[in-house]
């Protein structure tokens, strides 16, 4: 009996060869794998180290800086709103009780002197009372000041002061507002809250809403819903406060085998990797290797030596904290691990990712040389 094998046309087993090749070596990926993270050239290369995370480097990486007023602006007490300051505009009358006052004309009971300036140095000028110092006072201890000066020429003169909204206590609100602008510190408005209804309200979302409150050099930061929710925040304003409301810029950047290679903004003021993960699509079921789930950040030295168990580290180091999403104990660990402004996450293809890349290359090169063979033999 004899069996007869189809002849093979020549170089048929030479392009299948060299695509075996192509496809070990060429194939395109979204980025290292989880063996090229752990492999021994990575540790030997010195300027990145991968550290699994760990309850201990939880603890260790979860000190996020506070956002928070300091202590000279929360224990601050209300200025009081009928102060006069350099600034101001007053208007003040005058009533002398004679036919033919000093300030009156004949027949006119009383006198009217609108937008009274009060200049730089805090002081104002009345006829017949002189340069008077305003600032500092109330409208009524400046209303009996300029009663005592003017008795002496003109009998029982009765004086009323009222304070006009000036550029002496006023507060500048910029930002994510309904209206920016200048706006003086009146009763209603002596408080932060306040002041940002008067400009319109906030127009940002309150969970990524920060604001920066501007005094005397000093800057301060606050979460717009810790200013709701803890009275201390709500702070008392000073003249010359510049208060910025913004939305929340920090973000990170989501690689690999998740739902998209983007920019993810944070939508929260504290996230989390598993948190993250979702919040950037999560990982593609297709894919993504489960187990090589990484977070690349530049950490400070103080943070990596606890991280690393050393003592020796200066200056910021690269640190690649690795989580296995695979396993249970890895997805507390990705719901407790914090994510950073500027963080990476990049989650690596599955092995057999590559294989059926390689695949793919291998039966439609094999197709191509099949056809070209039909070709030939026609």
């Amino acid at each position: 009996m004899v069996t007869w094998f189809p002849a093979r046309r020549p170089g048929t087993a030479i392009v299948l060869g060299l695509c075996l090749v192509l496809a070990a070596c060429g194939l395109p990926r979204s980025g290292p794998s989880k063996a090229a993270f752990l492999s021994d050239e990575s540790r030997e290369a010195g300027d990145v180290v991968v550290v699994p995370v760990t309850d201990r480097v939880i603890r260790a990486t979860g000190h996020a800086p506070a956002a928070g007023f300091p202590a000279a602006f929360t224990s601050a007490a209300s200025v009081g709103a009928d102060v006069i300051r350099p600034g101001d505009a007053l208007t003040l009358r005058i009533w002398e009780n004679v036919e033919d006052g000093l300030l009156a004309g004949a027949g006119q009971g009383a006198t009217a002197l609108d937008t009274m300036q009060v200049d730089d140095a805090g002081f104002i000028f009345v006829p017949y009372a002189g340069r008077l110092k305003a600032a500092g006072l109330t409208p009524e201890g400046l209303r009996a000041l300029i009663t005592r000066r003017l008795a002496d020429q003109t009998p029982d003169p009765q004086v009323t002061v009222a304070r006009r909204a000036g550029d002496g206590a006023a507060v500048s609100v910029l930002g994510d507002v309904g209206a920016q602008g200048v706006y003086p510190i009146e009763r209603p408005t002596l408080k932060l809250t306040g002041m940002l209804a008067r400009a319109g309200g906030v127009q940002a979302q309150p969970e990524v809403t920060r604001v920066t409150l501007r005094r005397d050099g000093v800057t301060g930061h606050a979460w717009l819903t810790d200013i709701y929710a803890h009275p201390r925040f709500d702070i008392a304003l000073r003249p010359g406060d510049v208060v910025v409301v913004e939305e929340d810029s920090r973000s990170f950047v989501a690689l690999g085998a998740t739902g998209g290679q983007q920019r993810v903004p944070f939508n929260r003021k504290s996230l989390t990797a598993l948190e993250a993960i979702a919040q950037a699509g999560g990982l593609s079921s297709q894919l993504a290797d489960p187990a090589g789930v990484f977070i690349l950040r530049t950490e400070t030295a103080a943070v990596a030596n606890t991280v690393l168990d050393r003592g020796d580290l200066a200056g910021p180091q690269r640190i690649v904290y690795g989580i296995d999403l695979g396993a249970p104990g890895g997805l507390f660990h990705a719901r407790d691990f914090t994510i950073r402004d500027g963080d990476a996450i990049y989650v690596a293809e599955a092995p057999y990712v590559g294989f059926q890349k390689a695949l793919q290359v291998l039966t439609g090169s094999a197709g191509a040389v099949n056809s070209v063979n039909g070709l030939a033999g026609n």
